[in-house]
């Protein structure tokens, strides 16, 4: 087991992110960046050396092997993410172990519906599967009903989309959006870059941006106005 360390945050929070592939190491670098420590697990020594000046820790070893996982405190950290890529068993072995050790957080990746069971089975505190959400994320900006679409929970969606042209120059409390569709225009944009809260006084204007949160249903039928 070799180790490759930055200096530590001050006054952070802690994560362990086990599996440094592109899923794995794009988040440990976010993490980082967001002012946070970061221990980054992964048993390829090639992937451990690139990132060794990026993040506040990094390690080279096995984590199906709970000595591995105690002697590097693992329990003490905040949250776990076991990104672990093609090795379903190792993945499955990790968070198994992470939940014995009392991990408070433990969030793992799965590569299907088969391998998330198990993982929600093995109690993992959350089940993601990225490659399906940005599947999902890439159709409904590809078919030109949202500049950006963003899952925050199974059934609730936030999007960024155009205001549809049947509400031009109307205020927002006239549009009555929300009694009608069921999803809350939280913010609005002339389409600078620059976005302003939403206040029942707000003109909508066609062709400006506006970012809207609801169920994803409803919230669907509304992105569809302007294709009806």
């Amino acid at each position: 087991m070799s180790t490759n360390r930055k200096r530590r945050s001050f006054n952070s929070a802690t994560f362990v992110v086990i599996g440094l592939g592109r899923f794995g190491s794009a988040l440990a670098r976010e993490l980082v960046n967001s002012g946070h420590e970061v221990l980054g697990i992964d048993f390829d020594e090639k992937l451990v050396q690139q990132l060794a000046s990026e993040l506040t820790h990094v390690v080279k070893a096995d984590t199906t092997d709970e000595a591995v996982l105690t002697e590097l405190g693992i329990k003490d950290f905040d949250t776990a993410m076991v990104a672990i890529g093609a090795d379903i068993e190792a993945s499955i072995l990790t968070t198994s172990l992470l939940l014995q050790l009392g991990v408070k957080n433990v969030w793992a990746k799965a590569n299907s519906e088969s391998h998330g069971r198990i993982l929600r089975q093995l109690g993992a505190h959350h089940v993601i599967f990225p490659e399906d959400d940005m599947g999902k994320r890439v159709a409904h900006m590809v078919s030109g009903e949202t500049l950006e679409y963003v899952p925050i929970d199974e059934d609730f969606v936030m999007v960024k989309t155009y205001v549809p042209h049947v509400f031009d120059g109307m205020p927002l409390s006239e549009a009555k959006i929300r009694a009608t569709y069921g999803v809350t225009v939280v913010a609005t944009s002339s389409g600078d870059g620059k976005y302003t809260p939403a206040f029942p006084e707000t003109i909508l204007r066609s062709g400006h941006q506006i970012v809207v949160a609801g169920p994803k249903d409803p919230l669907d039928e509304f992105c569809q106005l302007d294709h009806e």
